[in-house]
């Protein structure tokens, strides 16, 4: 499985974005698939993971309320919706995915910037 994120970019404290996660190869639907993020200077850190069917999801404490995971199994595709977002939100953001025949596999990142 190879990861291809899009979606990011340079917005205003309170905007929107969604990101995107497009995975190649037979295997997405049985993975699990998370977004992390890594600001300068900090660790990379989880914000938010969803099961294979997506019935199941978890978010950082951080981001409750503000960003929801998804995915689209038909189309190997998964999402993060961000929505009010702040200036401590600007990170570059990772798209994380492993399952029983998928090793934890990272995509190349993405950079989102909110100016206050």
């Amino acid at each position: 499985v190879q990861l291809v994120e899009s979606g990011g970019g340079l917005v205003q404290a309170g905007s929107s974005l969604r990101l995107s996660c497009a995975a190649s190869g037979s295997t997405f639907s049985i993975n699990s698939m998370a977004w992390y993020r890594q600001a300068p200077g900090k660790q990379r850190e989880l914000v938010a993971i969803i099961s294979s069917g997506g019935g199941s999801t978890n978010y950082a404490d951080s981001v409750k309320g503000r960003f929801t995971i998804s995915r689209d199994n038909t189309k190997n595709t998964g999402y993060l919706q961000m929505n009010s977002l702040k200036p401590e939100d600007t990170a570059v953001y990772y798209c994380w995915t492993a399952g029983p025949h998928q090793p934890p596999t990272w995509g190349q990142g993405t950079q989102v910037t909110v100016s206050s």
